[in-house]
């Protein structure tokens, strides 16, 4: 769980420092953009397979793979002289800390029992969800002082630490079988996921004039061979062989939760870009002043989490999912009627903090109702699923947001300019929300059949 926080966390810890970077290093947004996209898109072609990797190899050999590859990532960014050799750092970061969560959750679902699964994945959730708040926070403290590659110099030594404690202490705890590599599968993947949140990034951009090319093209290639690698996903399961086993979606209360996560996460990770850029462009905050104003929001959910996962264990998910996402929605709205330029970031750092209360009622019981109806043979693909969706949500989710932002903004870097695309892109967010309380009904009727 450290391990897989320090990976998430990692997630945005560059928000806030993008400034610097396009300072220090002479490049445009458009290209410092890419040191979150490649990240991305690393993320989103390597967690497919995760399924076929827990499966095919140890606990022990995946941990200590993933988390040297991630250590490894983190002192070439730490040591990098310029843009390139940073980006390439960001990737190979990536590639490790996409194993890290499925591997989290597949290993909870094979040693803790269905009654204790819910306290287990409120612990999880501070993963999940604070981690990716606190990242801001942490990189505006560093930044206050030091310059962005001690972002990297601060994580390395406590990845390093947990690799020691892991290679020392982890034991094998996950089925191991001779599964089959389906290369071709592997490539349909990397593809499909690739060219969706390659589109997706590039909407924000596209809407500012800055795309490498029309954000339409890499999406519909990826829709495209999406449908390709879920029919041959479809056809390798009669023989067992499936890299992302779909099976899972036979399901329906892991449909269910597995949507509402993606509606959830959209929101998540689109307001932990959009808020930075309002506080710091609109308001005039600091990078340690905004991420400070967010550190409230991230500590709140950590402490409230594991409370709600022992509240799951007793009542289920709709005691708890449908008040979080009315709270979720109200905070969306709160966000598009308050904010403009003369707005106190006291207001935005309020709100933040009650969204995340929401998030702390939501994200628990969602990964515990997605999960624990699977057969164990499908948890290692539930896992791998579920933190594909997640990725996919949150590029799809700062896509939007940001799109609405620019949009709304009309180009304008003045803070009313960018207040006005603030009150946008939250109008959209509020529009998501929505659909994630109906979402709640629905998967509280299930559990209800369940019961």
């Amino acid at each position: 769980m450290v391990s897989t926080f320090v990976v998430v966390l990692n997630e945005t810890i560059m928000n806030v420092a993008l400034a610097s970077l396009i300072g220090d290093l002479g490049i445009t947004a458009a290209t410092a953009q890419w040191l979150t996209t490649g990240y991305l898109l690393t993320m989103a072609v390597v967690i497919p397979t995760s399924g076929f990797l827990i499966q095919r190899f140890t606990t022990r050999q995946v941990f200590i793979a993933a988390m040297s590859l991630f250590a490894l990532g983190t002192l070439i960014a730490a040591l990098s002289p310029g843009f390139g050799t940073l980006l390439m750092g960001r990737i190979v970061q990536a590639a490790g800390a996409a194993v890290m969560m499925p591997l989290l959750m597949t290993a909870v679902l094979n040693t803790v029992p269905a009654s204790r699964r819910g306290t287990l994945m409120g612990t999880i959730s501070i993963v999940t969800a604070a981690a990716p708040a606190l990242g801001p926070t942490i990189s505006g403290a560093i930044l206050s002082i030091l310059s962005w590659p001690f972002l990297f110099w601060t994580v390395l030594p406590i990845a390093l630490a947990t690799l020691v404690i892991g290679i020392a202490k982890l034991k094998n705890v996950t089925p191991t079988r001779d599964a089959p590599l389906d290369v071709l599968s592997v490539a349909l993947a990397a593809v499909a996921f690739g060219g969706i949140v390659f589109g997706l990034a590039g909407i924000g951009e596209a809407a500012n004039g800055e795309a490498p090319l029309p954000p339409w093209i890499p999406l519909l290639v990826g829709v495209a061979v999406l449908t390709l690698f879920i029919l041959r996903q479809r056809r390798l399961e009669r023989g067992d062989r499936a890299v992302l086993d779909l099976r899972t979606f036979a399901t329906p209360a892991f449909v269910v939760a597995i949507i509402m996560m993606a509606l959830v996460a959209m929101t998540l990770f689109g307001t932990l870009t959009v808020l930075p850029l309002y506080l710091q462009n609109a308001v005039g905050s600091s990078a340690l002043t905004t991420g400070l104003l967010l550190l409230p929001g991230g500590v709140i959910m950590a402490v409230l989490s594991p409370f709600v996962g022992r509240l799951y264990d007793k009542v289920g998910p709709g005691p708890l999912v449908i008040p979080g996402a009315i709270v979720l929605a109200l905070s969306q709205w709160a966000f598009a009627a308050t904010l403009t330029a003369v707005s106190s970031p006291w207001v935005a750092m309020v709100i933040f903090t009650v969204m995340h209360i929401a998030l702390a009622f939501l994200f628990t019981p969602l990964m515990t109702s997605a999960l624990s109806p699977l057969d164990v043979n499908l948890y290692s693909h539930g896992s791998a699923t579920l933190s594909t969706v997640q990725q996919l949500a949150g590029a799809a989710g700062t896509a939007t947001l940001v799109g609405l932002l620019t949009i709304g903004s009309g180009g304008s870097d003045s803070p009313e300019a960018i207040a006005a695309g603030v009150h946008d892109a939250y109008l959209g967010a509020s529009v998501i929300s929505v659909l994630t309380v109906i979402s709640a009904f629905v998967l509280n009727a299930f559990a209800r059949r369940r019961r």
